[in-house]
């Protein structure tokens, strides 16, 4: 295969699985998935290996989604048939919380299999707890879907989608994202079938074949270039409750192979509420802050990430066990590339960031509306501020690594009786430093109800900002304030009509010592 006849054919796949991931923004229920674009969308071989990813989504997701889709591959092996359509929000086989659900379309011409087509998203609503760190293990938080036929030959599996409907608050909106999902599937299938017409090809076997070799070559022929050795980075930072959470990494390069482990022995042990990670997730967020460095220009498919292995104890915060509670787990887990950066700073200074905010705040409401109808909203959530650069200050407000955006206030103050009365820049909130660290952000709201309310908070970073590197100084910590006063709790809060709340997000550290004089 020349150069030119797999550029051809990289566009076009690229271009069908962004078409598609787009077209799921587009039409999904969830203003978390519509607004903020929480999601994910790839293209798998018939082996269950991740070819190329859309130009849309977030990382947690996408990479997680190479684990979901090559377990549900291997799991139904050959009992598919065309319009079957797979489901699983498995947390250790996919995303790591009931939330993420996990959809894979097998791709058919005639009796013949040609790839498969997968997405996650976040779902507005699971039952159980929902979003928060307080349920005290994994079968309070929701609905657990193993790996099931959401469709079977084309026709809904009735079992199945009555006990989704049946478990959750919201199951019209449930089922419009999950149709989302299995049309915009369809559509991708459709679009490969003619794209494999045009060309000629009986399968996508020998193209992937060669777009994961040389993309694994591509990345081990990166790593070869650094100075090999093992590099040690740590982060700690408070999560809801106040606990403390210790991440600990010891990066080696291996020149020779061209292989880097990353290892996370020495990190806290799970703990009892639901900020636990699984190693898909951990993992998915490891290979984003590497290759974020290393080359980041390259496809994100499987040959990519290959090289780049990632260790941790199990039982440990960022390798938890069954039953532990994991529903809020992105409040560790989008901690994970700091302690990694740091390491990375002793190889590729000039590549990486001072820590940032880390996880966005997330929220959850439930409550009545004026009339006394019941309402329970999506997640929506803040961000700090990022990292400094070497050369440049960290972008405000704006969540490293997650890459989600908020969700307008416009949208929320539409959707549930929720009425905000600040949201601005948290000026000089951001660490000093040679590149100063982005601000975080001051959000006021309260809600327009004559009834008690429930609100589900994940803040962290209360107690201390993130650090700065290179002799930057650390951002500032965050707050949360109900009335006025401080709070810090990994469970519902119980909240009265006219209580106000306040969030101040941490400012991101700065990057190099500040010029003096």
């Amino acid at each position: 295969m020349d150069g030119v006849e797999l550029e051809i054919l990289w566009s076009n796949l690229i271009g069908i699985v962004t078409e598609r991931a787009k077209a799921l923004q587009r039409i999904a229920f969830s203003p978390i998935v519509r607004e903020a674009g929480d999601l994910a969308c790839a293209l798998f071989d018939r082996r269950g290996r991740m070819v190329a990813q859309a130009n849309t989504g977030t990382p947690g997701h996408i990479n997680s989604l190479a684990f979901a889709g090559a377990h549900l591959a291997r799991i139904f092996g050959n009992n598919i048939a065309p319009g079957d359509v797979l489901i699983t929000n498995d947390p250790w086989l996919s995303a790591g919380h009931f939330f993420d659900i996990t959809t894979l379309t097998p791709i058919f011409e005639g009796d013949r299999l040609l790839a498969y087509i997968g997405s996650t998203i976040h779902h507005t609503d699971i039952g159980g707890y929902g979003i928060g760190a307080g349920a005290r293990d994994v079968h309070e938080e929701g609905l657990w879907i193993p790996p099931l036929k959401l469709y079977e030959g084309g026709k809904p599996n009735d079992v199945l989608h009555a006990m989704i409907r049946r478990n959750v608050r919201t199951p019209d909106a449930v089922f419009g994202d999950l149709s989302a999902q299995v049309s915009s599937g369809q559509s991708a299938a459709e679009h490969l079938s003619a794209m494999c017409a045009r060309y000629g090809l009986t399968d996508i076997e020998a193209l992937a074949d060669e777009i994961i070799r040389r993309s694994e070559e591509a990345t081990r022929d990166a790593i070869r270039k650094l100075k090999p050795g093992t590099y040690h980075g740590e982060s700690q930072f408070d999560v809801p409750g106040g606990e403390i959470i210790t991440l600990k990494t010891a990066v080696t390069v291996d020149a020779d192979q061209g292989e880097i482990t990353v290892d996370f022995t020495g990190s806290s042990p799970q703990t009892t509420t639901g900020i636990n990670v699984v190693l898909n997730y951990t993992h998915a967020y490891s290979t984003f802050a590497v290759r974020s460095c290393l080359n980041p220009d390259l496809p994100n498919n499987t040959g990519s990430l290959a090289p780049i292995k990632v260790v941790a104890p199990e039982g440990s915060i960022v390798n938890c066990k069954y039953p532990a509670p994991v529903n809020a787990r992105h409040v560790v887990g989008m901690y994970v590339p700091m302690p990694i950066l740091k390491a990375l700073y002793h190889v590729m200074p000039d590549r990486v960031l001072a820590e940032g905010s880390g996880a966005v705040w997330t929220m959850q409401i439930q409550g009545k509306r004026a009339d006394g109808e019941a309402f329970t909203s999506s997640m929506f959530n803040y961000s700090g501020g990022m990292g400094a650069r070497a050369n440049k200050p960290g972008p405000s407000a704006t969540c490293y690594p997650t890459g989600v955006a908020a969700v307008p206030v416009e949208i929320l103050e539409a959707a549930m009786p929720i009425l905000f009365d600040r949201k601005e820049l948290r000026d000089g909130s951001g660490g000093a430093g040679r590149s100063r660290g982005g601000d975080g952000q001051v959000i006021q709201f309260r809600m327009m109800t004559r009834d008690q309310w429930l609100l589900n908070a994940v803040p962290s970073r209360l107690n201390a900002g993130p650090d700065g590197i290179g002799g930057g100084k650390p951002g500032a910590p965050g707050r949360f304030r109900v009335n006025g006063k401080d709070v810090s709790a990994a469970r519902k809060l119980t909240m009265n009509p006219d209580d106000v709340v306040v969030l101040e997000t941490p400012g991101g550290g700065g990057y190099g010592a500040a010029p003096t004089g």
